[in-house]
Formats: structure tokens, sequence, C-alpha cells
């Protein structure tokens, strides 16, 4: 366990009974992004499909990376390691993407494809050497801006310095590109994931960089 502060500071390896409140976290956090409205339109059915889509990429997680959580449930990471940044299609499936298109559609199965796409073909371009992915840091809304996303990217910022592994990220949230420069992460790509898309930010931070 990784932790600072008092126990509702704790940041923890997230447990298999812990995937339905993570993944709740998580679709609060994101009702309102960019890249969620670009995927789900549809405000109303958007909750729910965005719930089974963190719960596809908490499991993969779980398989091939780490998942940490706030002890009073309050923030998600999910982080692949060196060596295992590109999702693998077998994974996705067994992680239940198979669903996709009973649970958005096809539509919206060629919304998520042309968002993985693009996002694959820029992390493999700036980032070819090995680093920690982050696929996703969420916040609740009520908790945001009082340290809790810090803690969350500590648990392995700290291990990626000591080893001198950068790590990478993206955001489709213009508010969350200054969040992230000032804990040492840059912008290396930017662009429109498609016409009409989302905008998407393509971030690396270098080992000691900033915090």
């Amino acid at each position: 366990m990784a932790h600072t502060g008092d126990k509702f500071d704790a940041v923890e390896l997230l447990q298999t009974v812990q995937i339905d409140p993570a993944v709740q976290i998580l679709a609060r956090a994101f009702q309102d992004d960019p890249t969620s409205s670009f995927l789900v339109p549809d405000p109303k059915r958007r909750a729910t499909m965005l719930a089974w889509s963190f719960g596809v990429i908490i499991r993969y997680g779980l398989l091939h990376g780490e998942v940490y959580i706030t002890a009073n449930l309050d923030g998600v990471a999910c982080w692949l390691p060196p060596g295992k940044t590109n999702p693998t299609t077998w994974g996705l499936l067994r992680a239940g993407m198979y669903l996709a298109p009973l649970k958005v559609g096809w539509d919206g199965v060629g919304r998520m494809l042309t968002f993985v796409q693009y996002t694959d073909r820029v992390h493999e371009h700036r980032a070819p050497f090995p680093h920690w992915y982050l696929a996703v840091l969420g916040v609740e809304p009520a908790r945001q801006g009082q340290g809790v996303g810090t803690r969350l990217i500590d648990t392995v910022r700290v291990r990626a310095d000591a080893a001198g592994i950068p790590c990478y990220l993206e955001t489709q949230n213009p508010r969350n590109v200054p969040f992230y420069e000032n804990r040492g992460f840059k912008v290396v790509d930017h662009g429109p994931i498609s016409k009409g898309g989302p905008w998407s930010w393509a971030m690396l931070r270098e080992p000691g960089s900033g915090i």
C-alpha cells in the first residue's frame, strides 16, 4: 500500500470486490468529459455505458497492470507497466469488450474504434520506449482539486522516477492539461481524434520532472 497522511488519504491496490464502486466513481467523474459525450452522445444513457466501459478498463488493469483506489472511495487510477502498455485484443475481450455491440450499439462501436485508433497511433509514435501508462484517472467531482488525483499519480510516479522510467497519458479534457503539467507532464502531441470529435492531448513525464 502506498499512502500519505491519515487513513482517509490512503491509496491502496483495488480488490475485485471494489470493482463496482470504482466504476461508479469513474462514471461520475467522466459524465461530462468530452470523450464521454463523443462516445455516448445521449446523456441519459451515458452513465450506464460509462460504468460498463470503465468496468472493462478496470478488469483489464487488474489482469495486466495495477489499479489503485483511495480508502474512502473518492478516486481511482489504472496504470499499465512497461512492456504492457499496449492493450491486447485478447486481453480486452477477456475483460468484457466483446459486449460492446450490445452495450453501445454499432454506432458506438464505430466511435470507440475511431478513438482507439487515434490514441493508439499517437501513443506508439510518442512513447516507443519503456514507460508507465496512466490509462485512466478519475476523482469524485466533489473531491476534485483536493489532492486526490496527485496521490493516485504518486503511487507510480515515485517508483518510475526511482527506476528512471517515463510516464505517459492522454486526456481529452483541456482543463486537465494544466493539472498534469503541474505534475511534470508535458504535451508531446495534440489534435482532434476525428472531424467533429474531441481534441486529444498526449502527455509525457520524464523521470524527475516537476514534483
